[in-house]
This record gives C-alpha cells, structure tokens and sequence, in this order.
C-alpha cells in the first residue's frame, strides 16, 4: 500500500518559516520525481516546486516562491521536504506532496498551512 503522509503545516506569522516533510511508503523512492503543489481557497491547485528522482540533482520553482523555498530528499528516510521562509498570507493553502513514476504518480493526503497575523 503506497503512503505520502506529509506534516509540518501549521500556522505562521508573516516572515516566518515552516519546513514541509513527505514520507513516502510503498514505493521504490529513489525511482520517483517528487513535486510539491498547493490548493489555496477557491484556487486551482498549483505546483509549487519539484526535484528530479535519483539524487535530486535537479529542482525548479514556481516563480512566486523562488528565493523563498527550498525542495530536498533523503532518499534514506523516503522523505521529501519543503523548506519555506519569508512566508506571505499568499502562501497559505493546503499543500500537496506528489509523487510521479515511470508509470505511476500519487498523491498526499495534503498539509495546511496558514500565514497570518
């Protein structure tokens, strides 16, 4: 049974700073791409940031949070994880970790996170 159980969500002051984690179950990590998306509140659900599969020796941002965002994995703990600062109220949604395979993708049950005063 494959599981993405994500955590870390939670509220936040302006500026301040949260980590997203991802721990993956059921799946060869290693061998999956790892995307993180967010859904905020009458939105469509966007991506956010994503790292190749292997080493993760590639990554790439949405544009409103690069400079902000850090993705990374531990291919040893089957974790993915979404290191957030200089957080905004445009940040808070529900975000989503992704998993994309050769030939199968699953998501994560989704984490809150909420920016604000």
């Amino acid at each position: 049974q494959v599981q993405l159980v994500e955590s870390g969500g939670g509220l936040v002051q302006p500026g301040g700073s949260l980590r997203l984690s991802c721990a993956a179950s059921g799946i060869t990590f290693f061998t999956y791409a790892m995307r993180w998306y967010r859904q905020a509140a009458e939105k469509e659900r966007e991506l956010v940031a994503g790292i190749t599969r292997g080493d993760g020796s590639s990554t790439n941002y949405a544009d409103s949070v690069k400079g902000r965002f850090t993705i990374s994995r531990d291919n040893a703990k089957n974790t993915v994880y979404l290191q957030m600062n200089s957080l905004n109220p445009e940040d808070t949604a529900v975000y989503y970790c992704y998993a994309d395979g050769l030939r199968k993708n699953y998501w994560g049950q989704g984490t809150q996170v909420t920016v604000s005063s």
